[in-house]
């Protein structure tokens, strides 16, 4: 089995002057393989994501990147884990600069992260180009997208314009928080399905804050159910939802809202 390229071991976070939020949780994410953090409004998952992104520290415990531990004031280690892991957003609306043009939208990180510094200055725009007009296309948005704006889009496209952001930097990871709740149930459909083709077709590793569990079983093998800062139950995806042994996330399994039986 391959080392986990993320890891939090034994990790607690705690607000200031505040209960804690996370409280002795240890996860594991390796190559390739995609992984859910589900639970109710306040089970500790975006805070838990938080600490993945290198965004804060954790009060105990430690974040491990490819086994070594995640140091925030590591100049050079935090610019190699920035490119390695990116991340998409809940609201794209909110998350994409109006004022900005798709081009330089999408572009950020490589400007950010200086991946094209090496090259000769005349050759980095043509190179910034390139790979903006591969990140659209991988994305299934045109390349004249990329001067345009972002109120010219419809919701999903703009999401499909946050993950082209995301992946223009060639990482291994992508961490999304709720990336498809703020869509219609049809758009919400294809931007699955573009994530798990880039989890196919780039070995990209998807890691996914969500309350839909039907999006964590399309999209993700692996799932770790939080309550209350906990985790409560991990492990695939499938014998988690399909047979859970905590009482917990049988709640969380009775509670999918389910159609009703059409008359006989």
């Amino acid at each position: 089995m391959s080392s986990p390229i993320i890891e939090a071991r034994e990790v607690g976070y705690a607000y200031r002057r505040a209960a804690p939020v996370l409280t002795d949780v240890s996860i594991e994410i390796t190559q390739g393989r995609g992984v859910a953090l589900v639970g109710e409004s306040g089970a500790g998952k975006t805070t838990l994501l938080r600490l993945l992104l290198g965004l804060a520290t954790p009060t105990t415990g430690r974040i491990l990147f490819d086994g070594d531990t995640l140091a925030l004031g590591d100049r050079r280690r935090m610019r190699s884990f920035r490119r390695d892991v990116q991340t998409v957003f809940q609201d794209p609306y909110s998350s994409l600069d109006p004022r900005q043009s798709v081009a330089r939208i999408v572009s950020e990180p490589l400007r950010s992260l200086g991946l094209l510094r090496d090259l000769p200055r005349p050759g980095r725009r043509a190179a910034a180009g390139e790979r903006v007009a591969a990140a659209l296309r991988a994305v299934g948005l045109p390349e004249d997208a990329a001067g345009r704006y972002p109120h010219e889009f419809s919701g999903g496209q703009r999401q499909r314009v946050a993950i082209a952001r995301a992946i223009v930097s060639e990482p291994r990871v992508l961490l999304a928080d709720e990336p498809v709740s703020a869509l219609d149930v049809s758009t919400r459909v294809r931007i699955v399905d573009l994530l798990a083709e880039l989890r196919e077709t780039r070995g990209l590793t998807v890691v996914m804050v969500s309350h839909d569990l039907a999006v964590v079983a399309a999209l993700c093998p692996q799932v770790a159910v939080l309550e209350r800062g906990r985790v409560v139950e991990q492990g695939e995806t499938a014998a988690v939802l399909g047979s859970p042994r905590h009482a917990y996330t049988r709640r969380l399994v009775r509670s999918v809202p389910r159609l009703p039986r059409p008359p006989a």
